[in-house]
């Protein structure tokens, strides 16, 4: 059965209903549409967020206000819905919503950033290896393991704009890309560059310095799937024509 997937970091999915986020969700077709940075608990949403025509909606929120959640609008209910890695450093920002369905596992994943010192650089790489180690127990049970979200680091060069001046800025650090050297060695492929190998495809620019008008970005939102199931994809694509956030949507397409 084909299914589309779409991950999209929203920046505070409140400032995104205002900008047409639920029409976006009417139109998407998606069957699972992933959102990250959500910012908000269900008790602050309108009714429409949290209960959206041909929709379920599950949300996961930080402990901190206005801050890091992530939320997953499903057409159809999953078998189980988890939120966290089972870690509480990582689990009181709100970061990570599991799905399971009969026959694959779904991980909507905000990552997070490397900014504001080396703490919290090295906050993110031990969150890159509990989400690399809850991957491999999903792989052993034999079902698809899908996994999505904003990584908030650009793998190559020819994920960003400018990887010169960036090398040493957290995002495109040797060690943050040396982390996605291992997701895509020890079970995952990243699957957009199964069907695009050329560069200037970004997914995030600066509002800032109104990057996105000049295309001066990077790639760090990714789909990744398990090397096995990849030949079940059948497309992975950005939407870059989807405004509303400085981030632009994901898509994936996949027979599951």
């Amino acid at each position: 059965m084909s299914k589309t997937f779409i991950s999209w970091n929203v920046n505070g999915i409140r400032a995104a209903e205002k900008k047409g986020f639920l029409d976006f969700l009417s139109s998407c077709g998606a069957d699972i549409l992933a959102v990250q940075e959500t910012k908000a608990c269900p008790e602050q949403l309108s009714a429409a967020l949290q209960n959206p025509p041909g929709y379920h909606a599950f949300y996961c929120c930080a402990e901190r206000k206005g801050y890091s959640g992530v939320a997953c609008f499903c057409k159809e209910k999953p078998l189980a819905v988890s939120c966290g890695l089972g870690v509480e450093e990582f689990d009181k920002e709100g970061r990570t919503l599991i799905l399971e369905y009969p026959h694959f596992y779904f991980l909507n994943i905000y990552f997070p950033n490397g900014g504001q010192g080396e703490a919290r650089i090295a906050f993110k790489l031990r969150f890159y290896e509990r989400f690399l180690e809850k991957s491999k127990e999903l792989f052993k049970t034999g079902k698809t393991v899908i996994a999505c979200g904003d990584v908030n680091t650009a793998h190559r060069e020819i994920d960003l704009a400018r990887p010169k001046e960036n090398a040493g800025v957290t995002g495109f650090l040797p060690e943050e890309r040396a982390w996605l050297d291992r997701f895509f060695t020890e079970g995952y492929t990243d699957a957009y560059r199964a069907f695009e190998t050329s560069g200037g495809h970004y997914t995030w620019w600066d509002y800032k310095t109104r990057a996105r008008e000049r295309n001066v970005g990077w790639r760090i939102d990714y789909f990744m799937v398990d090397e096995k199931s990849l030949p079940n994809v059948t497309g992975a694509d950005i939407l870059t024509d989807v405004t509303g956030s400085d981030h632009c949507p994901i898509r994936l397409r996949m027979n599951i």
